[in-house]
């Protein structure tokens, strides 16, 4: 008889005789682990529970408590749906079932597609398979035998993915009952295990991705560990729905897009003024913090581009045109633009870091079916900025400009922020020297800074790695916006030069940054975050001044006056409506302050004041609002950043 020894994550070895599967050493151990366990990790690879080990090794059990083990119910839940969808529709063909945040989705070809009312009645079986608890077992096929398997069962799409697998690899497959789908796996050991899901919504699906191939039903759904998370995630969803910052940007008429600009952004008068409000902030920001402002055209050369590198590596997202037999392109980013500033004229190494800023518009052709209101668009502002240094500068330079983003991020009401690391990607210009030096230098400001950091293998820019600063808003998701990257390369390829000390010609450093990144992106997260109840320093309305009736007019006009004189965003509300109606109306607008005048108001030269969410701060005088006005916005604006 053989013996195996396995050692466990507590250090300790357990010896058994060989073989035996994961799911027979997780029921000596315990018989409340053996129902616990979802899949087994051997030698640091998850497997299913009836793998079997006949050899010495190590073994972890991995159970719904394990980031991995949700990662597994999330994915046999996929192939839960699929099994669902063909007792209901034999006709219909599963194509592809991915896990993806919180959740999976897979796509199905049927005819007429699913729709939202379709649902119910799939969950509804789902939860009928789990009740089977039907074990879910793995096996191996040649991929030739597999092919014909599933060409045989009408699937034409899972034997065009099994096609484009080498002939030589045998194919993993699993069974429940009578539903057999393509997969690596692992799985949960029976359908019993998967108790905790919910089927959200349906959306089309290009197959493959391709506008030219057939359109497919994507249903996508939910798995969890319990039923307290479920009930969290979906709240978060109700919750985000209701923060949906295209619909508070109807609503609170900020902005709106259309059909004829496709990806491009109407700001109305409001939307406007939060954007403005923002920009002249980051311009104090660029001046505190010894960046120069600088303005570049929008259509370069084609020549321009390719010497960069963009047109080799972007030209599918720019927009291009021609004239006079020379082709240019729409700027889908700032960087070539400034290195033609410091390109003009000797720069010395006592000039050195020179910081040109720019809310630079910019222009990229994203695919229709990935614009998503003010988030994702195809004409976009960013708040850019390059700094010109040495290699000695680099460090000095990332961590102040990682201290500042903090400071800048507070003032918006962001407090958390996760760091990540983007390295060199395959597609790559420069030295494997250089990326050293410049992945180095990355590193080294980071761990100054005391951060803790993820690593983004492969993720870096062409020209450079980057940093890349995640913010977390007020439902826990996290949005990357800022960035910083070190680039050796396009200063060299575009000839930029400074005098050294000794006199010599060197190549300097370019450092890309960002802090807000898109404001058009970084505007629809704060409406999310805040649900369009915008802090007072941003709010596009400060305060409103209604009148009970028609004898205050004048009394409203004057305080309004004074309001704007103080440089308030202030409007009057004269409406021929009961005063009931216009607290109402305002507060749906979500504006700061509502200041109600009526006889006793304009008589004792006052305002009655109620602040948002209903509070009423009783009468005072202008002098005295305006002062706590301004104590509020300089509270929440920040002070100055040098």
């Amino acid at each position: 008889m053989t013996v195996i020894k396995i050692e466990l994550p507590d250090g300790s070895i357990r010896s058994y005789p060989a073989p035996l599967t994961v799911a027979e050493v997780a029921q000596s151990i315990g018989p409340g682990l053996a129902k616990a366990a979802l899949a087994g990790k051997i030698d640091g690879n998850l497997v299913d529970t009836s793998t079997l080990i006949e050899k010495d090794v190590s073994l972890a059990l991995v159970t719904s408590k394990d980031p991995e083990g949700v990662e597994i119910l999330r994915h046999s839940t996929a192939h839960l749906l699929a099994h669902a969808v063909k007792e209901l529709y034999p006709e219909a063909q599963v194509t592809i079932g991915p896990v993806i945040d919180n959740g999976f989705y897979y796509d199905f070809s049927h005819s007429p597609p699913f729709t939202e009312e379709d649902l119910g009645r799939i969950e509804a079986r789902m939860e009928e398979i789990v009740r089977r608890d039907i074990p879910v077992q793995r096996a191996l096929m040649p991929r030739d035998e597999a092919v014909d398997f599933f060409l045989q069962q009408g699937e034409k799409y899972k034997a065009e993915i099994i096609s484009s697998i080498p002939t030589t690899e045998d194919i993993s497959l699993y069974r429940q009952g009578d539903f057999i789908d393509l997969c690596r796996g692992p799985h949960v050991p029976s359908t019993g295990k998967l108790r905790v899901f919910k089927l959200t919504h349906v959306a089309g699906a290009y197959w493959r991705g391709d506008s030219r191939n057939e359109m497919l039903t994507r249903v996508y759904g939910t798995a969890w560990a319990t039923k307290e998370e479920l009930e969290a995630h979906l709240h978060r969803i109700a919750e985000a729905e209701r923060r949906d910052h295209r619909r508070l940007g109807r609503e609170l008429d900020l902005f709106h897009v259309q059909e004829e600009a496709p990806g491009m952004v109407f700001w109305h008068p409001k939307g406007w003024a939060l954007w403005q409000e923002i920009e002249q902030y980051m311009r104090r920001v660029y001046r505190e913090n010894g960046y120069q402002e600088v303005r570049c055209p929008q259509i370069l050369e084609r020549s321009l581009w390719e010497k960069s590198g963009h047109w080799g590596h972007f030209h599918q997202n720019m927009f291009t045109t021609t004239s006079e037999e020379r082709e240019f392109a729409i700027k889908p980013m700032n960087c070539p633009g400034h290195v033609q500033i410091f390109n003009q004229g000797v720069r010395s190494y006592r000039e050195l870091p020179i910081r040109y800023g720019e809310f630079g518009s910019c222009h990229r052709n994203e695919p229709s079916g990935a614009l998503h209101g003010v988030m994702r668009v195809r004409g976009f502002t960013q708040d850019d900025g390059h700094i010109f240094c040495t290699e000695d500068q680099i460090q000095g330079e990332v961590s102040n400009f990682i201290q500042l983003l903090r400071r800048v991020y507070a003032d918006f009401g962001f407090d958390e922020i996760q760091y990540k690391l983007a390295t060199r990607p395959e597609s790559r210009v420069g030295s494997e020297e250089i990326w050293n030096k410049a992945e180095a230098a990355l590193r080294q400001a980071l761990d100054h800074n005391a951060v803790n950091y993820e690593e983004l293998p492969g993720e870096g820019a062409f020209y450079g790695p980057k940093i890349e600063f995640h913010l977390r808003d007020s439902l826990g998701r996290t949005w990357q916006c800022g960035t910083i990257q070190a680039d050796f390369s396009m200063p060299e390829r575009l000839g930029s030069s400074f005098v050294a000390a000794d006199n010599a010609r060197q190549i300097p450093v370019m450092l890309h940054r960002a802090i807000l990144g898109s404001l058009e992106r970084f505007i629809g997260i704060l409406i999310e975050h805040y649900a369009g109840a915008l802090p007072l320093w941003l709010a596009p309305v400060q305060a409103v001044v209604a009148n009970i009736s028609e004898s205050q007019q004048d009394y409203v006009a004057g305080v309004v006056r004074r309001l704007r004189a103080e440089g308030l965003r202030v409007e009057a509300d004269l409406r021929n409506e009961k005063i009931s109606y216009k607290i109402r109306s305002h507060s749906l607008q979500k504006i700061p302050y509502q200041l109600v005048v009526g006889e006793r108001e304009s008589q004792s030269g006052q305002v009655a004041v109620r602040v948002r969410g209903g509070k009423d701060l009783g009468a005072m005088s202008v002098e005295v609002l305006v002062a706590r006005m301004k104590a509020e916005i300089g509270a929440h604006a920040g002070e100055p950043l040098a």
